[in-house]
């Protein structure tokens, strides 16, 4: 399948590198024009390093016309923090054609902030835009052109915007990812499936002493204490509540599936927190106020959370409490500087017409 990749960081190569592994034509698309030209020049290679051993994978196309990755791509892969996805919408946004599938892993409801991007230029495209609950790799960069898959995926729910173009957006993404994409329904149940803002807020607030403390800090193996994991399934407690409220059905894919020895499999599968660890991968240092756990997670994902808990009066003490916190880490009210439905252009809209929104799109 012709597939672009958008984005320089971990998620991107990752996935450029094993998608072309698996024999696709992948195209990766960096708007670092620089970088790009240093890529090529070393050979444009990129370097997979799994549990297999090290194997090369040749892109078809490194290049930082956005324009020129997409064309003619059936899949468009934007493994990219929340944080970019209004630039890379808006530079996407001319090129797309009927047909294509954006795929968002994780969205934060990103699907529609792309969308809304094409809507903005004219582009009456038939497009679909897909996200799911996480990346479809646990992985670091060790290099500029190098990628560490420490586990792949065995589960992603994923919901689709518009909900009409469901079954033509799974069927793409299911050829790329097969036997691992499962339908959740609409865009909205996918962004309330992100682990992001349920893991990694109580992890970098909670934390917040040690990380300015030393050096180097594994917020995933010592930050990871039995009363930060009470804390971690409250919240998600309140994430799970706030799907049922709107109506989503079970599976919810409660986050503490992802460090049982035994019951149901989570994204990653089993044993997957204990293979992060090992990996030493995630022992790093982190400002607190530069992070993506704060600026992204925590701001953008538990902003959104909170205004779609208003829609349906839910609360969510938790999420409301690391949001303050993390805001005042940070200096900023990170309620206003977050990602909210109002924010979206779409505050105004009741449930029933979100709820009509999400099944047919803009129009």
């Amino acid at each position: 399948m012709k597939i672009a990749v958008l984005g320089g960081g971990n998620g991107s190569f990752a996935a450029a590198g094993d998608l072309a592994l698996n024999g696709h034509d992948v195209r990766l698309w960096r708007r670092d024009s620089d970088a790009v030209a240093a890529h090529r020049a070393a050979g444009g290679v990129i370097l997979v390093k799994d549990f297999s051993g090290r194997r090369q994978a040749k892109p078809t196309l490194i290049t930082a016309d956005i324009g020129e990755a997409v064309r003619d791509a059936e899949l468009i892969l934007c493994p990219t923090p929340a944080t970019a996805q209004h630039d890379i919408a808006a530079a996407l946004a001319p090129h797309l054609r009927d047909g294509q599938v954006i795929f968002l892993p994780p969205g934060t409801f990103g699907s529609v902030i792309f969308a809304q991007a094409a809507r903005a230029v004219g582009n009456r495209a038939a497009i679909a835009c897909a996200e799911t609950g996480t990346l479809p790799w646990l992985t670091r960069k060790h290099g500029p052109f190098e990628s560490a898959i420490t586990v792949r995926a065995k589960r992603l729910p994923t919901g689709v915007f518009p909900l009409r173009y469901k079954e033509h957006a799974l069927a793409v993404i299911g050829r790329v990812f097969p036997g691992v994409i499962e339908d959740c329904g609409d865009a909205l149940s996918a962004a309330l499936m992100n682990a992001g803002p349920i893991i990694h807020p109580p992890l970098i607030v909670m934390n917040a002493a040690p990380l300015e403390h030393f050096d180097k800090w594994d917020i995933h193996k010592e930050g990871t204490q039995a009363a930060v994991r009470r804390v971690t399934d409250a919240l998600d407690a309140e994430r799970i509540k706030l799907r049922q409220a709107l109506g989503y059905g079970a599976p919810h894919f409660p986050l503490a599936d992802h460090y049982a020895k035994t019951g149901p499999e989570w994204m990653y599968g089993r044993g997957s927190h204990d293979r992060l660890t090992d990996s030493g991968d995630w022992r790093e240092y982190i400002v607190l106020t530069e992070h993506r756990y704060m600026l992204e997670d925590t701001r953008i994902g538990l902003s959104f959370l909170l205004s779609v808990a208003a829609l349906v009066d839910v609360t969510m003490p938790l999420a409301r409490a690391f949001l303050a916190i993390g805001g005042a880490i940070c200096g900023q009210d990170f309620m206003q500087t977050g990602r909210t439905l109002a924010s979206l252009g779409l505050g105004g809209l009741d449930r029933s017409r979100l709820q009509a929104l999400l099944r047919e799109g803009f129009g």
